[in-house]
Formats: C-alpha cells, sequence, structure tokens
C-alpha cells in the first residue's frame, strides 16, 4: 500500500528558503534513488513566506521505513535543522493510500468522488 508524506514547515527567516531548497539538492536526489520512492519533493510556498512544502511518496511502508533508517533520512534532517524553524503548526504527516483513481474521468470531467463509491 504507498504511503504519503505531506505538511510544512516554516522557517524563522523567510530569506532563506531558496538557499536551504538549493543546497538540499543533494539529499533530495539521494532519496529519490532510494528503492520505492515515487516522489520526493520539497517545494516554496509562494503565498506564505519563509514555508516549504514537504510531499513525498513511497510504494510501501516498508520502503518508507527503510529511507527512515537510512543516511539520506539522516542527512536531510541535519541539513534542516541547520535552518532555524518558527515553532507551532510545523505538522508533517503519513498517509496510508489504500485506493486512487485519476481526478478527470474518460469524458474529462474532474470529479471529487470516486468511481468506486458510485456502484
Amino acid at each position: 500500500m504507498k504511503v504519503i508524506i505531506a505538511g510544512f514547515i516554516d522557517l524563522e527567516d523567510p530569506s532563506r528558503v531558496k538557499e536551504m531548497l538549493t543546497s538540499a539538492r543533494p539529499h533530495i536526489e539521494g532519496a529519490l534513488e532510494e528503492e520505492g520512492c515515487i516522489a520526493y519533493d520539497w517545494t516554496e510556498d509562494h503565498l506564505v513566506p519563509g514555508r516549504i512544502h514537504v510531499y513525498e511518496e513511497w510504494t510501501s511502508s516498508e520502503t518508507l521505513e527503510a529511507h527512515l533508517q537510512g543516511h539520506w533520512y539522516r542527512d536531510m534532517g541535519a541539513h534542516i535543522a541547520s535552518y532555524p524553524r518558527k515553532m507551532g503548526d510545523n505538522v508533517i504527516k503519513k498517509y496510508r493510500v489504500d485506493y486512487e483513481e485519476p481526478v478527470y474521468d474518460e469524458t474529462g470531467v474532474a470529479r471529487g468522488h470516486f468511481f468506486t463509491e458510485s456502484k
């Protein structure tokens, strides 16, 4: 079952976001090479100064666990720690994905409900 990691962190100094993300590139690229990593995205929020969104997608809990026990995770954690963060709502959560389907149906219409719900 796929696992999604999603959330955000807020840096104390918004002017350092680009520096933090640029210098994190080796850690991001390393994680992307790990077995089971589908996505590993750290992106600047262009509406909230200092906010960085985190999005990861893993093929399973096992591949996520391997990442969390590996050096790319520890190295990224050490890198992030060198940039002071605001205290508060910095929440990053994990989600199990039991079912997925495209947003747009076969006719090109965006749907909020899952096709299986209408059966």
